[in-house]
């Protein structure tokens, strides 16, 4: 059998792992068009939950994730000058690039090909694959090249939401409401390793030009926040990378599957934005599961977009 996985994000890596615990005499190929150790973003979160599945479905990638979290099980919530704090929750924060370079030594370890700076723009490269496995992204090229078919809606909210990072360290899952002359400002964040934390600010489209954000570089956007934020961040720095300010993209599609190819991860239809995406990742991972193996591609695909399903594809 021959599978070929485009995208070499967590969902890909994590699904090339699996795939190949289930089936070692696969031939799977992961292919990234980016570099790999290039990642966007700072840190990822998972709850208890969720470690308790990667410890169930691959030991040895759940010991070195582990090793690299921040651990916390409070959440913070700071309202008006008062702090609410409510334990027992069980949060872990790592580095995004942590975890990909994690999860590329366990895919190679079991005999996974990764294959970076390969840009992927038509599978019909792929024609002697038993399976495509298309983790691209949540712009997936693949999903709007079959548009007719997968039948994606996007419903673009109104918030606007920008992704930085801060040397601030962090006790607890922490939100920030904060009232300004311009409106409501929120901020989400975690901290992922020793002197790195996650900072996602937010707001709605009148504050956000009341504040003068549109138009502004990520610098300048950052040092806008750091105002804001100053109070709490107590003299830390913000960290940008590629943090610029967006809506939340609501994505859902009538189908997941054509033919022996499936969309997965961020390609998947789905609520897309880093608050939404770390509850997803709490609930539960975004990877599939064991799944049947007989049957046609097109049958082996829809089981693992279904995990464990055997019926087939629309």
């Amino acid at each position: 059998m021959k599978i070929a996985i485009i995208g070499g994000g967590p969902a890909g890596l994590y699904a090339a792992i699996l795939l190949k615990k289930q089936r070692p005499e696969a031939e799977i190929t992961v292919y990234e068009r980016n570099r790999a150790d290039d990642t966007f973003g700072f840190g990822v979160v998972f709850s208890d939950a969720t470690l308790d599945n990667f410890e169930k479905y691959d030991p040895p990638s759940y010991r070195r994730i582990t090793q690299e979290f921040a651990y916390w099980d409070d959440i913070a919530v700071h309202f008006r000058g008062t702090v609410h704090r409510v334990g027992g929750n069980g949060f872990c924060g790592c580095s995004r690039r942590r975890l990909l370079l994690i999860l590329q030594e366990r895919a190679r370890e079991l005999g996974v090909a990764l294959l970076f700076e390969a840009d992927v723009d038509d599978e019909a490269r792929f024609t002697d694959a038993d399976l495509v496995v298309l983790a691209d992204g949540i712009n997936s090229r693949f999903r709007d090249k079959y548009i007719q078919h997968f039948q994606p809606e996007v419903d673009v909210r109104s918030n606007m939401f920008a992704w930085m990072g801060s040397t601030r360290p962090l006790d607890a899952f922490t939100f920030i409401f904060q009232e300004t002359e311009w409106g409501p400002f929120i901020a989400h964040a975690y901290q992922y390793e020793v002197g790195r934390s996650t900072w996602i600010f937010e707001t709605d489209p009148k504050t956000f030009k009341r504040a003068g954000l549109e138009g502004l570089s990520e610098k300048q956007s950052a040092d806008r926040m750091a105002e804001i934020f100053g109070w709490f961040l107590e003299g830390h720095q913000l960290l940008i990378n590629r943090s610029m300010w967006r809506n939340f993209p609501m994505i859902r599609s009538k189908r997941w599957v054509k033919d022996n190819m499936v969309l997965l991860g961020d390609a998947t239809p789905r609520c897309s934005n880093t608050r939404k995406d770390a509850a997803r990742r709490s609930r539960r991972p975004s990877t599939p599961r064991t799944c049947r193996w007989s049957g046609s591609s097109t049958l082996i695909a829809s089981g693992i977009l279904t995990r464990c399903s055997s019926r087939s594809a629309s």
